[in-house]
């Protein structure tokens, strides 16, 4: 607590709104500029006039954000190669209050959601992030969005249908899915061909981005045999001063290399039936920077 009761209020809505701008923007600096720019109007406002705080900061913090995706996606158009999210270290707080709920979240974050939601209108995307993610009532969504309810539940009905048709296919557990990218890790770090052939699936694709600012793939790879092959090429090891660091990000276990103490790349995989479905290899090293310790 705090002696400004505005602030308070705030603060105790923060997580959500960051939650919501992130998955509306897959962008870690975008979604805290959101969120700055939401407290700058709650600040001003007449708070007397809000009867639902709640209701409001993320009214003001999904409108901004649609400004702000419209704004990027006109930028977009000249990146290069693959686009992958921002990394984000997931913590949820006080809005996911049981497991149940984690497991929700953690999916409407992960990379294969995030990367599927680029292909969303900025309407769509924002109908599917407050009602898949965060759970509120389609009445709420239309006065949020000065929609009427059903042009809402078509919004979302395709937005659903969009997603499921799209996005990958898993089926392994939280353990499961960190002893095979433990597993991957031992393999990857050695050039180990082999090793890293006994964890790919057959069809198992690989997408990196570097932005045109690090080395990465400009194209998304298929098959065990070629990525296992890439992946052997560019093993940590071969980093000067290379270290390793598990952590969470979007949902996942992921694997932070680091040069010289600083990031260099991020690794996350899909499993599915005991193999890896998919490798995301984050090297954009402005998507990195904010992994950097202080």
């Amino acid at each position: 607590m705090t002696a400004d009761p505005a602030t308070d209020v705030f603060e105790e809505h923060r997580t959500l709104l960051t939650g919501v701008a992130y998955r509306m923007l897959g962008r870690v600096a975008d979604a805290e500029d959101v969120v700055q720019d939401t407290w700058l109007r709650w600040a001003r406002a007449d708070r007397a006039e809000i009867r639902e705080p709640r209701a409001y900061l993320v009214r003001i913090t999904t409108r901004l954000a649609i400004d702000r995706l419209r704004q990027v996606r006109s930028r977009a158009e000249s990146y290069v190669g693959p686009w992958l999210p921002e990394p984000y270290l997931t913590e949820y707080g006080d809005v996911a209050p049981d497991a149940a709920d984690r497991a929700v979240l953690a999916d409407t974050v992960s990379l294969a959601v995030l990367v599927v939601l680029e292909s969303l209108s900025p309407l769509e995307r924002a109908v599917f992030v407050l009602r898949e993610a965060f759970g509120f009532p389609f009445a709420e969504i239309a006065a949020l969005l000065d929609r009427g309810e059903p042009a809402v539940r078509q919004l979302a009905g395709r937005a659903r249908r969009h997603v499921a048709e799209r996005r990958p296919r898993y089926d392994v557990d939280a353990d499961r899915r960190r002893e095979l990218t433990e597993r991957f890790l031992r393999a990857a770090s050695g050039g180990d061909l082999d090793g890293l052939m006994s964890v790919l699936a057959p069809d198992v694709r690989l997408v990196s981005d570097g932005g045109g600012k690090a080395k990465a793939a400009l194209r998304i790879m298929h098959s065990a045999d070629k990525v296992a092959r890439f992946l052997a090429a560019v093993a940590p090891a071969a980093v000067p001063d290379f270290s390793v660091r598990l952590l969470e990000a979007n949902g996942g276990p992921a694997v932070l290399v680091l040069s010289g103490g600083k990031p260099d790349s991020l690794f996350q995989l899909d499993a599915a039936q005991g193999r890896v479905t998919s490798v995301y290899i984050q090297r954009n090293p402005d998507k990195l920077r904010h992994l950097a310790d202080d």
